[in-house]
């Protein structure tokens, strides 16, 4: 009477109702994760149905009886607040609740804890988390009802459930799934079976049920036989108080007494012989369960000869999964190797931009003396225009002289045969033709040392024309060095982009620095402003431009480039040895 009341009482609680269907529900989905999980025989991933409607089933769970939280602006009830005592009473939880907490794409609690499952399933410790969350009820009473699944003994059944769960291998990725949004629909589709899937569970219930009936036949064997041990011992008391009313019998109404013992004895006895019966019947039903227990324990055998087999299947499935792991992790050290490589690659593209870099600061400078050169030519041109101004103010002062002195030569000569013909005709002015031609020598002096000035003006003035050729001639080789670097500075626009092309071609050639180099290879002559450095592209050497002045394709460069005369020499012999 007692179990069937408490079956009432049951089945009128709306919340015992609901623990139950809950924990069926969770018998049900953890029962069909792990057997779908053994025949999938591989690591499970998000878009496995079974493993998403158990996390629909776990969320339904943890929100049976949560308390409602209020808040500043609202309602709160969420499975997050529980969640978050793990980490204070399991030290190896912080882990997990760290990682939550720095997922970028939860926004809400609900998502933190969709993902703080998820995490605590791949690291196979959901049992263990929640079993030391069910153990602390007054911890558990500020986030759930007293009538919670949490706080009843479902809780802990689900709990013991979820220990099976540790033979699952799940790779779920939490980072990029949209954890806030999801609807927790639970899917009965799922638990619906096929007719052998029915047969075989109507079989289980069958025997369910059989050692159900077992268990309870033993438990009233258990009563009964305690019935009849408190009846014997009443029986063994009732002869001690029979003996004693015997004694009594000589003081007392001996007839009575010993008609009320006769009336009591016999309904004793009735009591007697119907509990007899009943143990008969008992110990019949006990021995038809034994028969029946017999059938099943061999069914049973049967069932765990299958198992066997299946557990077979199951670790030859484990030993491919691992050679597996093991091809992933070669798959993986490959992986890291490439990526080596490609970090060396890398160091070596940036030593080539850096080379490359130093390049166009070369022509930079290139540049730069350009420049220099073009404003030292320009000083040049206009100390040359100065010169010849000059040049021009001598040659007129000199023309001019001339002219002066051969009028005034001219002159002096008229006036000598005039004065040679004034002594003869006129021999008085003789003293004063005398201090005249005094007069006259003194100024011929003067003019004998005004041409002398001007033989020295004339010789200055020769000078000054060969200074002006060797600056004519220094400005033309300063012309010709322009010309042949701005041709320099084309060449090596166009030399960049072929040594970037060439660049491995010529890494096992040796290039000659300009600071190493001060005198011509071949012809060994001093370089200078006039005579420039010229790079052999076959060999790195530097030679002037009359040991250089070849060009040739190269295997580095399709283009024509500058080659060395002995380069030159050598290369046109192999081409010729090529040809047939």
């Amino acid at each position: 009477m007692c179990f069937f009341s408490s079956v009432v009482l049951a089945v009128k609680d709306p919340t015992a109702v609901e623990r139950a269907n809950l924990l069926n529900m969770a018998k049900l989905s953890i029962k069909g994760l792990i057997e779908s999980a053994l025949s999938f025989g591989r690591t499970l991933d998000s878009d496995y149905p079974p493993l998403q409607q158990f996390f629909v089933v776990m969320e339904h769970c943890l929100k049976h009886g949560l308390k409602v939280r209020k808040s500043f602006l609202s309602y709160n009830k969420t499975i997050w607040g529980p969640l978050e005592l793990v980490e204070k009473l399991y030290p190896e939880a912080e882990e997990i609740a760290a990682s939550v907490r720095d997922l970028p794409g939860l926004k809400t609690p609900l998502g933190r804890a969709r993902a703080w499952l998820r995490l605590a399933l791949m690291q196979k410790k959901m049992a263990d988390y929640l079993r030391c969350l069910i153990i602390q009820r007054d911890l558990l009473s500020e986030f759930y009802e007293y009538h919670a699944l949490m706080m009843e003994e479902e809780g802990a059944v689900i709990v013991g459930l979820l220990v099976g769960l540790n033979v699952i291998d799940a790779n779920l990725c939490v980072k990029g799934e949209d954890l806030d949004s999801q609807v927790g629909v639970i899917d009965f589709s799922v638990y619906l079976k096929s007719d052998d899937d029915i047969g075989g569970k109507e079989r289980n219930v069958q025997i369910a049920a059989i050692l159900d009936q077992k268990n309870y036949v033993e438990e009233l064997n258990r009563q009964l036989n305690s019935t009849v041990s408190s009846l014997h011992a009443r029986v063994d008391s009732l002869e001690k108080s029979n003996t004693k009313l015997i004694e009594e019998a000589a003081k007392v109404d001996v007839e009575a007494e010993l008609q009320t013992y006769k009336h009591s004895r016999q309904g004793l006895d009735e009591m007697y012989n119907e509990a007899r019966r009943q143990l008969r019947e008992e110990a019949q039903l006990r021995q038809d369960m034994e028969n029946e227990l017999v059938v099943q324990v061999s069914m049973k055998h049967e069932i765990e000869l299958a198992m066997k087999l299946l557990e077979k299947d199951i670790h030859e499935k484990q030993d491919t999964l691992i050679g597996l792991r093991q091809q992933l992790d070669e798959v993986k050290a490959i992986n890291v190797e490439m990526y080596q490589k490609l970090q060396v690659s890398e160091d070596a593209m940036k030593e080539k931009n850096e080379i490359i870099s130093r390049l166009e600061d070369k022509t930079n400078q290139i540049n730069a003396t350009m420049k220099q050169l073009e404003q030292r030519l320009q000083q040049a041109e206009k100390a040359q225009m100065e010169a010849e101004a000059e040049d021009e103010k001598l040659k007129q002062e000199y023309v001019n002289k001339s002219e002066s002195l051969q009028k005034e030569f001219s002159q002096k000569e008229k006036q000598l045969l005039q004065l040679e013909t004034d002594l003869k005709i006129e021999k008085e002015w003789r003293q004063t033709l005398e201090d005249d031609l005094q007069k006259e020598k003194e100024t011929v002096s003067h003019l004998r040392t005004e041409t002398q000035e001007i033989v020295n003006l004339k010789k200055e003035f020769l000078k000054l024309q060969e200074k002006n050729k060797h600056l004519k001639s220094i400005c033309e080789d300063q012309e010709a060095a322009l010309q042949e670097l701005a041709s320099k500075l084309s060449e090596s626009k166009l030399k960049i982009e072929d040594i970037k092309e060439a660049n491995k071609a010529l890494q096992g050639q040796v290039w000659l620095k300009d600071k190493e180099a001060t005198h011509c290879k071949l012809c060994e002559k001093e370089f200078s402003l006039s005579k420039r450095k010229h790079h052999c592209r076959n060999c790195g050497e530097i030679f002037c431009n009359a040991c250089s002045d070849n060009e040739l394709p190269l295997p580095s460069s399709p283009k024509p480039v500058r080659v060395c005369d002995s380069c030159h020499a050598i290369l046109i012999q192999r081409c010729s040895s090529n040809v047939p």
